[in-house]
């Protein structure tokens, strides 16, 4: 089934996007074509507007003016299937902390494949949670839930990944491991990657600076 997937062909086209907080415009008049397999650097300084730029491309947001379209093989999907062809792993994406993590592995299952169908088993040890199978996820350091978001999203079947600051609260025994997942299940996927670190997004191919969309 993965491989069956990995043939299809998704692309996000913005035409003129634009967001607006009260009075003032996050970023104006995005005119961008993101393409099938290839790879992605959002860049920004702190606060520019680099989450809410992808929360609109994943459509967690609405953008104020401009439009968003996703197709597959050339054809329409709408926005309320959009979901299925992506992963996500960002501050704004919670964990289900009261679960444990094989409830929550389980649980994220339920909405989205694994590639390869990899058991959960081998999550946990891939995200190297094996010893902590059973605990709350609440109890869990901020690396370790890093690693699990990371982990969900990465190993999750998709045609786009998207990832925002994916290496916060990663030492860096983890970051080794973030560049590790990344180029082990790249999947000829899309890439989007939002960060400040260099070492998040030095494999990308395509930058866009959302400083260069503040005035328009």
């Amino acid at each position: 089934m993965a491989s069956e997937r990995l043939t299809e062909r998704m692309e996000i086209l913005l035409e003129k996007i634009s967001k607006r907080y009260r009075r003032d415009w996050i970023f104006k008049s995005v005119d961008y074509h993101f393409k099938s397999g290839a790879s992605y650097a959002i860049l920004g300084p702190n606060g520019s507007g680099k989450s809410t730029f992808l929360r609109v491309l994943s459509s967690h947001l609405t953008p104020t003016k401009g439009k968003i379209s996703f197709s597959k093989n050339n054809q329409i999907v709408e926005k309320d299937s959009v979901y299925q062809s992506l992963s996500i792993a960002a501050p704004y994406i919670e964990l289900l902390e009261e679960f444990t993590v094989l409830e929550m592995v389980d649980f994220h299952r339920k909405f989205k494949n694994f590639y390869n169908d990899i058991s959960t088993k081998e999550i946990l040890e891939t995200a190297y949670l094996t010893d902590n199978a059973k605990k709350e996820i609440r109890f869990f350091s901020s690396g370790m839930k890093q690693r699990l978001k990371l982990a969900l999203a990465i190993l999750s079947e998709s045609d786009f990944l998207i990832l925002d600051e994916p290496t916060t609260n990663l030492d860096r025994k983890g970051m080794d491991w973030y560049q590790s997942m990344i180029t082990k299940h790249h999947h000829n996927r899309t890439l989007i990657i939002a960060s400040n670190v260099e070492e998040d997004f030095d494999f990308c191919t395509h930058q866009l600076n959302i400083l260069d969309y503040k005035k328009r």
